[in-house]
């Protein structure tokens, strides 16, 4: 029966024609460009149609340019973190002063660099390797590169910490690289939210099929806790298809979600799953729980009942002696599910899919994303939402977002989410919806 449903899954998807990617054009953008005319870049002053397409698509490049400043930073954090090629301990950036003296820091640098010579089998590892190669990184200067990235890197943190301090979170990375790495808590964040939203009859059972996530990640080192043991792996598309039938939301064999990311590794990594699940292979997710913070009641609660709605626990990768006390489980994901998660490579500052009114989204789900555009990129991404969602369509995120006068996307509510019992660990999910 699982067989015969997978197989109706994919020819499902090989019969629906996809969507035509097309960048916004200037007629929707004018009131936008008006707002924040005195914003502008030099290249769109006065701007006409001519100017936006020339800066349109000299503005894709330059963000999508901005993945491999993110891989730099995510190489930050497996040196830091990482447990793939080394096993002295890991170093808290509150404590390296001290592992700096202590000489622990310059051991970690030297076995990972010496792990890029000979990256074996470790996907991690290869992938850097292949970056400062393309960087053209002295091979003898590997380990002076990686410091000068830490140090680049710590000296954003100040500037990043300051900026939140100040109430400026909402555009806090805007001229930081892009990265991948996520982690499992904002898909609690989500979940809490859609429950709140359906306990106030904004959605309402079996309601939600179509479903787009924006830049759901890929984790090279899970940014709350550096894990690396396990393969890399993307988290939100099917928590989300499992937080929908939790909550009653949607219905299994219904959900159609699209993943919409600039990055070719999530867009190739999800391609992969796809072909394994077309011959009968799940996905398996690994989902470690460390003990450096104590989460709430209800996100333990959501870590343990993960995925019991789209797959089943099955025995989980064993974490290395050095992750002594970390707590995990894994969840084997059904290929049907991971069929129904289409990835498309779309860059949703500047570009959309032009979808018939009847196939445009329900819902969008937005996690950590937002805060990587200034105000002007912010507002012509909700443009391209807008344009996909159908009329009173919800937008999510854990990102403020300003409602212009005269924009469609309006701001509806908002959940307060928290992670753990320490101050601050928690996400503000706002909900927007297109009038």
């Amino acid at each position: 029966m699982r067989a015969r449903l997978i197989a109706a899954i994919a020819l499902l998807a090989l019969a629906v024609p996809a969507a035509e990617r097309s960048f916004a054009p200037y007629t929707s953008v004018q009131a936008i460009l008006e707002t924040f005319r005195d914003q502008l870049p030099a290249a769109l002053q006065n701007p006409n149609a001519a100017k936006w397409t020339a800066w349109s698509r000299q503005q894709d490049r330059t963000i999508r340019s901005r993945l491999e400043q993110g891989d730099l930073d995510s190489m930050v954090n497996l040196l830091l973190f990482g447990t793939s090629f080394t096993t002295r301990l890991r170093v808290r950036i509150e404590d390296l002063a001290q592992a700096s003296k202590s000489g622990l820091l310059r051991g970690r640098v030297d076995d990972l660099v010496q792990g890029l010579r000979a990256p074996g089998g470790n996907e991690r590892l290869s992938f850097l390797r292949t970056m400062l190669v393309r960087k053209n990184v002295d091979p003898d200067k590997t380990g002076a590169f990686i410091l000068q990235n830490l140090e680049r890197v710590l000296k954003e943190n100040v500037t990043f910490a300051q900026q939140v301090q100040s109430g400026n979170r909402a555009q806090v990375f805007h001229d930081r690289g892009v990265s991948l790495d996520t982690t499992i808590l904002p898909n609690f964040g989500i979940e809490e939210t859609l429950r709140d939203m359906k306990n106030h009859g904004n959605l309402r059972e079996n309601t939600v099929r179509r479903i787009a996530v924006i830049g759901p990640g890929l984790d090279f080192t899970d940014w709350d806790s550096g894990y690396d043991y396990y393969p890399q792996q993307t988290i939100q598309p099917f928590a989300l298809y499992d937080s929908l039938l939790r909550l009653a939301l949607a219905k299994s064999g219904s959900l159609e979600i699209t993943v919409l990311d600039i990055s070719p590794r999530v867009i190739d990594h999800l391609q992969q799953a796809q072909n394994r699940a077309r011959k009968s292979e799940a996905y398996v997710l690994q989902l470690p729980r460390g003990e450096a913070r104590r989460w709430t009641p209800g996100a333990v609660t959501y870590w343990s009942t993960f995925g019991d709605r789209a797959g089943e626990s099955v025995a989980p990768i064993p974490p290395p002696a050095i992750l002594n006390g970390t707590e995990t489980r894994a969840v084997r994901i059904r290929p049907e599910v991971v069929l129904a998660c289409q990835p498309v490579d779309l860059d949703i500052v500047l570009q959309r899919l032009d979808l018939a009114p009847a196939a445009r989204f329900d819902l969008v789900i937005a996690t950590n994303m937002f805060v990587y555009y200034n105000a002007l990129e912010q507002n012509l991404a909700l443009e391209n939402v807008a344009a996909m969602l159908k009329p009173g369509g919800f937008l999510l995120s854990n990102d403020k977002l300003v409602d212009r006068p005269g924009g469609v996307m309006k701001s509806a509510g908002s959940t307060m989410v928290w992670y753990t019992d320490q101050p601050k660990a928690g996400d503000s999910v706002n909900w927007y919806r297109k009038q």
